[in-house]
């Protein structure tokens, strides 16, 4: 999830967690991925959670410079800073962690995906793809 939230500046919901879902293109690969929008949800993220019936999570964010981290995630994750649907920056494989002193995953941009982790890598995704949404 978001390791700072106060840098988001996107609003606060009262609508329920994962409330829409997007089909996501990246060289010509088509991943399913939930939308978080909201604050809480987005803080929440991976937090304790599998993917199951979807292959990622796109946060929408406010274009600027945000670091997620792995506190409480149960599998390890690619994270993905996207900026005008195009990948600036790419986290492989992040590990989960369990204590307060988790890593950071800094990066630009205006969104980011989530993906197992090991993705990115075994699908050739790199920095400079253009996502497409569908």
């Amino acid at each position: 999830g978001i390791r700072d939230t106060s840098v988001t500046g996107v609003q606060t919901c009262a609508l329920p967690i994962f409330i829409k879902v997007l089909n996501i293109n990246i060289n010509n690969n088509i991943f399913k991925v939930q939308i978080l929008i909201c604050n809480k949800d987005k803080e929440q993220g991976m937090m304790f959670r599998d993917f199951d019936v979807f292959d990622g999570v796109l946060f929408i964010m406010n274009d600027g410079h945000h670091c997620f981290w792995m506190k409480n995630c149960i599998i390890p994750l690619d994270i993905i800073l996207v900026k005008n649907k195009r990948i600036t920056k790419i986290h492989h494989n992040c590990k989960p962690c369990e204590s307060e002193n988790c890593p950071n995953y800094c990066g630009f941009g205006d969104s980011v995906l989530e993906l197992k982790g090991g993705t990115c890598k075994s699908l050739g995704l790199k920095e400079g793809n253009k996502i497409f949404f569908n």
